[in-house]
């Protein structure tokens, strides 16, 4: 193999990478990756496919039991993160690594401060800070503090952070997850100046679209293997789709016009103070009829997560109403609001969705052990609840050994299948799903929006709660955009908006009148 000698084009190939955990599961089994210096390669697969391994292989948080690893040219030993930055490489999480407290300029140089006289030169961090931050042209201020800046202006910190430790392959890990289209646009246009500066970047993503548009390369993984590498121009959406599951997958949500009936979910005038004192939820009103999906867009921290969680009794509601089929549950026990026909998937399936050191079967019966039809003379009823389990596993195609395995052992889309076979098993009248796909692959993707769009058929009235707008877009009836913890707007026909649309009103850029978002009441 080619490995980025000085003759060549390559400046990091990885050869034959065997990674098996200590459960005995291969998560990389001989993969052979390569990249070229100055460009944008895709790493892309099913979660559990072996990416994320591979990633943390390269940046030094995992040892491998096989293979090698070649920097420009030459053969090195990646121990632990702080060796991967020192050769050059750097990465960049999912989820943001910064200290909320402190300013983009204390962040920045966290590890690496400046000193005067023994000190912090918090002035000069300032200056490196606003030097970097212009050679780049990744804008931020430096004195802002983390918790006061948009998502978008987190990303350009955290990839400054990078940039300053003088890296030059970034890892990018999914990182338009929670961009509106105007900020992705943006960070395009800088990782395309880094790349003409020569800079090397790998991008894991699961959206397609924006693999076409930014990535010059892309290796697919499938079952820990490589099953391919090939130029992204050469190679349409659904081929990459194809190889990643290795099946056709419908990339477009096929549905039925909705045929909503009385309002199952009404909101009225909600409102939500956090413990900082700043209202996140300012007395908004909405409804959900039977039959229907309403879709939430809006940049994270504009008070969708508060919403879902006030309604499934996460957090305790401050003002307003909560009405499910016309029962007040605005003071309601979480087992009450569920009794009631109300199920949720969590944003985040590890600390609500799931319990991780709990089997399979644990998690699916964990909120309905309780019932009669799984207890028999006083006890559990173990061969009806492994008989329910099981049929569950089948049909929801979660891969695992058996019922008995933990769930912190499955993979992400796995885990989120987990998830979805409870609550949508439970004869729900009204679902909240709060980002029910994000990090997991298309196939995964593709059966848990089918899905949703099944229960809608039946009677369901769903909220939709997604940071992809694409999903947002296709799977929702109507939607209705939050901003600053109102509501902007109310699309009734989901079909009739586009995603810069969308993002206009996410920005606060537009708003519409209190007539137009008015409707989304239903008003009866």
């Amino acid at each position: 193999m080619d490995r980025g000698t000085p003759e060549n084009e390559y400046i990091l190939s990885m050869e034959h990478i065997t990674k098996v955990y200590s459960n005995g599961f291969v998560a990389n089994k001989d993969v052979n990756f390569s990249v070229k210096k100055g460009e944008i390669h895709a790493l892309v697969g099913e979660n559990g496919a072996g990416k994320s391994t591979l990633m943390k292989v390269l940046f030094g948080h995992e040892q491998p039991e096989e293979g090698k690893i070649f920097f420009k040219g030459k053969e090195v030993r990646i121990t632990n993160p702080l060796t991967a930055l020192d050769y050059g490489i750097g990465m960049v999480h999912q989820h943001f690594m910064l200290v909320p407290s402190l300013t983009v300029a204390e962040n920045l140089v966290l590890g690496m401060e400046p000193k005067k006289r023994g000190l912090f030169d918090y002035k000069k961090a300032v200056e490196m800070t606003r030097e970097i931050s212009e050679k780049y042209n990744l804008i931020v201020d430096p004195e802002a503090k983390i918790q006061d800046i948009p998502v978008g202006f987190k990303q350009k910190v955290e990839i400054l952070k990078v940039l300053f430790r003088g890296v030059e392959v970034l890892i990018l890990d999914e990182p338009t997850a929670v961009l509106t289209p105007q900020e992705t646009k943006e960070l395009f246009a800088e990782l395309l100046n880094l790349k003409k500066a020569g800079y090397t970047v790998i991008f894991i993503s699961h959206k397609l679209n924006e693999i076409k548009e930014i990535c010059d390369r892309l290796t697919v993984l499938r079952n820990g293997r490589v099953t391919g590498t090939a130029d992204v121009k050469d190679i349409t959406e659904q081929e990459i789709s194809n190889r990643m599951v290795g099946r056709n997958v419908m990339l477009n949500v096929d549905k039925e016009p909705a045929k909503p009936g009385e309002t199952l979910l009404r909101v009225k005038d909600l409102g939500y103070m956090d413990e900082h004192g700043k209202e996140v939820v300012k007395g908004i009103s909405f409804g959900v009829r039977k039959g229907e999906i309403l879709g939430v867009a809006g940049v994270e921290g504009n008070g969708q997560r508060e919403i879902s969680e006030i309604i499934t009794g996460l957090i305790p509601r401050q003002t307003g109403e909560i009405l499910v089929n016309g029962k007040d549950l605005s003071k309601a026990e979480i087992r009450e609001i569920r009794s009631s026909g109300v199920a949720h998937i969590s944003e985040d399936r590890m600390t609500y969705g799931s319990v991780g050191d709990a089997t399979i079967e644990e998690n699916i019966i964990s909120e309905r052990y309780y019932k009669k039809e799984f207890n028999k003379n006083g006890l559990l009823d173990f061969k009806k609840i492994k008989e329910d389990v099981n049929r569950l596993i089948e049909d929801y195609g979660i891969k695992c050994d058996n019922k008995d395995a933990l769930v912190k052992t499955l993979s992400g889309g796995n885990i989120q299948k987990v998830v979805v076979a409870r609550e949508f098993s439970s004869g729900p009248q009204v679902i909240i799903a709060n980002q029910p796909t994000r990090g997991i692959d298309v196939g995964a993707s593709e059966f848990i929006r089918k899905k949703l769009v099944a229960l809608r058929d039946e009677g369901a009235a769903v909220l939709l709660i997604s940071a992809d707008l694409t999903e947002v877009i296709e799977v929702s009836d109507s939607i209705i955009v939050m901003c600053d913890g109102e509501i902007a707007a109310y699309f009734p026909d989901a079909s009739l908006v586009d995603e810069a649309t969308l993002g206009e009103y996410m920005l606060g850029l537009k708003r519409q009148s209190a007539e137009e978002i008015g409707g989304v009441y239903h008003a009866e």
